[in-house]
Order: structure tokens, then sequence, then C-alpha cells
């Protein structure tokens, strides 16, 4: 088998910028990785947009949806990885929903059902910052919060800011007991980019071993520089595996 990295974290916590240089540095070690994120799978994403759009998931339905995703990713993406002993960065994990949908008062034994199937990660970092300093690097980037973001579909309160504000601080109590409770291990997001990356490096380094993946083939790491580009070991195996079916 290979390994899992799972991370996670509020929005505005940079996980998924350190989650894609983390990708970066495996890969420069020549070592398999693949990289896959939350709500991607293009089997369901429209249908996801047109329930966002139009406003019309219910927090049950959020969590079913985001379900079909994740359980489409994981049969075509991240257990046909682990199985010929690849590495699986996964930025979002079922930890995602357990913090956003216990938000919206799921229940935490309807979440553990629902993502069953998926096994525990190797590792998952949580990368973790106050509430306000995830809110004013959002808004940096763009000058309001989305409806579902702002957690508006709640009715808590008509300012988004303040339902913004609400909906992280219930995701961010969750994600500290599943911290507490050893499942994620805390990454300070504080910080520079370049000063969180060392921090999750060491980590790595200190809790898990890379000596039994196998590496890519020299040949195939020169030929991957030569196209300028990343070479789709995922692409490759279905390939394969959809001749042998053939």
């Amino acid at each position: 088998m290979g390994i899992l990295i799972a991370v996670e974290g509020m929005d505005g916590s940079g996980k998924s910028t350190q989650a894609d240089l983390l990708y970066h540095w495996l890969r420069s070690k020549g070592l398999p990785v693949h990289h896959t994120e939350w709500n991607s799978s293009p089997s369901v994403k429209k249908a996801t947009k047109v329930g966002k759009d139009s406003r019309r998931l219910l927090p049950r339905t959020f969590h079913l949806i985001h379900a079909a995703d994740f359980a489409d990713r994981w049969s075509r993406q991240i257990e046909p990885v682990l199985e010929v002993g690849g590495i699986v960065i996964c930025d979002r994990y079922i930890f995602t929903a357990m913090a956003r949908d216990g938000a919206r008062e799921v229940p935490r034994d309807v979440i553990e059902a629902t993502y069953a199937f998926a096994r525990e990660p190797d590792i998952t970092l949580y990368f973790d910052i106050p509430v306000e300093v995830g809110l004013e690097r959002i808004l940096k980037g763009r000058p309001e919060l989305k409806y579902y973001e702002a957690g508006m579909d709640m009715q808590w309160t008509y300012d988004p800011l303040e339902s913004y504000k609400i909906l992280q601080t219930k995701i961010k109590e969750i994600y500290d007991v599943l911290a507490d409770d050893g499942r994620l291990l805390r990454i300070d997001s504080t910080g520079g980019v370049s000063e969180v990356q060392k921090r999750v490096r060491k980590v790595l380094a200190e809790k898990l071993d890379f000596s039994n993946i196998e590496p890519i083939y020299p040949a195939d790491r020169l030929a991957e520089q030569y196209r300028g580009s990343r070479l789709e070991w995922l692409d490759d195996m279905t390939e394969v595996i959809d001749d042998d079916d053939s």
C-alpha cells in the first residue's frame, strides 16, 4: 500500500498552497505522487454548481453531494494510486465533511457512516489559524463572501461577515476536537509560506517513512522534464487497466 496524506484547515489557512508545495517537493525526490482536491469530480462538480447557484442545497443535500464527489474520486483516483504503492495528497478529506457538515448540524455518526468506505490517512495535517486571520486573507483576494461559504443558508444572521464568523467558529471547534482526539496533527499556519512549509517537511520527515515507495524511473523523470509538464501516472495506469479489460 502507498501513503495517504490529507491536509485540512479552515478557509484562508493556506492549506491548498502548502499541499501544492508538498506535492512538488515529493516529486522533486522522484516519488510518484497524485494530488486531488475536494469537490473536483468531473462527474459531480456540475450538479454541485447548479445546486449552489440556485441556492437549493440543504445541509443533508450538501452532505450527500460532497460525499458522492469524494466517492467518485476515491474509486477513480485515490484508491488506485495507493494500491500500486504511490503517494496521494488529498486537499481536504473526510474531516472536511465532519467539520463543515457538523457545523450545519448533520450528526457526527451520520457523517462517519457515509464515509465509512474511506480509510484513515497515514497522516492528516491540520493548518490551524484564528478565524479572524482566515477572513482577512480571504477578503484580500476578493471583495465579498459567497453564499454557502458565509453560511447564509443557515439563516443565523443577515450579515454575511457575521454569518461567516459563526460558521468558521463552529468548524474550528470541530477541527480542534479532532486534533485533540489525535486524528489530526496541528500545524501552526501563521507566518510566511516558506516558514509553514518548513514545519510541514519537518513533521513528515519525523512521522512518515518514504523509503518503501518505489521512485519513478530516471528515464521517465528525464522525459517528463523534456516535456515541461508533469507525468500523469494516474492516466497512464488507467489506460493500462482499460487495455486489460478490453
